[in-house]
């Protein structure tokens, strides 16, 4: 599992920092989180191969998480791209993006689905062999929704020198994967445990964009292996976090305690504050596993 974040500031972009957008790379999927201003940028500068993605999750309409995306949704049409696009986001994202696209005279010559949420409960929007996505609802200014990825359990592994002492043909290789006992030509009957490994342990990630304190999203995110999740105060402007629908440093951190997470990974910080280690600093009092975020970082769990 990689991240790799184009972009973890709050409000307008400057010339140093980036709105959010990031790319999480999951069981051979690549999939865009939010689309800030300047998020085709920072897929070049990060050599991130567009044509990768076929899917794009905005978590709320508040132009610093979307304001990109019918700019890339545009360089996709001049690209020549032939797959299917889906956008995944609250609804009214979809009159938005055609509206744009209808005035431009850019309409895309590749099929472009939007699957507009208006859930206020955790639904899945995104499933398929390898990776389930369900939706975390948040608390902001405007309807939010979180998202949680996670893994499927994979196939078996093949011990490779217990299925060769058995002489087991390749062409039984997926079917052990698979979990099945094999039966030997004389009749021997080999458990699947004997020639296997456990597959690898799945991983799951939570991101969790503009919200305030709410502890109704522990149980859906707890155990998860990485949470990132938005930091854009300091406790000491807390009172400024609850009056915006934000949340701090210290706050972010609890929720990550509480839900027993793995990982916290810091992001969304407001451009007031001149040094970001503030923000590590004070989630690292109450969750030590806490990272920070910033545009261009890369992130990867084995």
């Amino acid at each position: 599992m990689k991240l790799t974040i184009l972009g973890c500031y709050a409000a307008t972009p400057r010339s140093i920092t980036n709105p959010t957008s990031q790319i999480l790379e999951i069981r051979n999927r690549m999939f865009l989180i939010d689309c800030g201003e300047g998020t085709q940028v920072q897929l070049r500068k990060n050599k991130l191969k567009f044509s990768k993605i076929n899917h794009i999750f905005i978590s709320h309409l508040h132009g610093d998480h979307f304001y990109g995306l019918v700019g890339l949704i545009s360089t996709f049409m001049l690209l020549n791209r032939q797959m299917d696009l889906h956008v995944y986001g609250p609804k009214g994202i979809k009159e938005i993006i055609l509206l744009q696209l209808r005035f431009s005279n850019s309409f895309t010559g590749y099929n472009l689905f939007f699957h507009e949420l208006t859930s206020t409960e955790s639904i899945i929007i995104y499933e398929d062999e390898k990776v389930l996505v369900k939706t975390i609802p948040l608390k902001h200014r405007v309807y939010t929704n979180g998202f949680l990825f996670q893994e499927k359990i994979g196939d078996r592994k093949l011990n490779i020198d217990e299925v060769n002492k058995y002489k087991i043909e390749a062409c039984y290789f997926q079917k052990i994967k698979n979990g099945s006992d094999i039966t030997l030509d004389n009749g021997t009957l080999i458990p699947n445990a004997a020639i296997t490994f456990d597959p690898i342990q799945p991983k799951s990630y939570a991101f969790c964009s503009d919200t305030m304190y709410d502890e109704t999203v522990i149980p859906l995110i707890e155990n998860c292996d990485v949470l990132y999740h938005e930091t854009t105060f300091l406790e000491s402007e807390a009172e400024k976090a609850e009056s915006t629908m934000h949340s701090t440093a210290k706050q972010a951190a609890v929720i990550a305690k509480k839900a027993n997470v793995k990982q916290l990974i810091l992001g969304h910080y407001s451009t007031r504050y001149a040094n970001i280690n503030l923000f590590q600093q004070e989630a690292q009092t109450i969750f030590p596993n806490a990272l920070l975020a910033d545009d261009g970082k890369v992130f990867e769990f084995e």
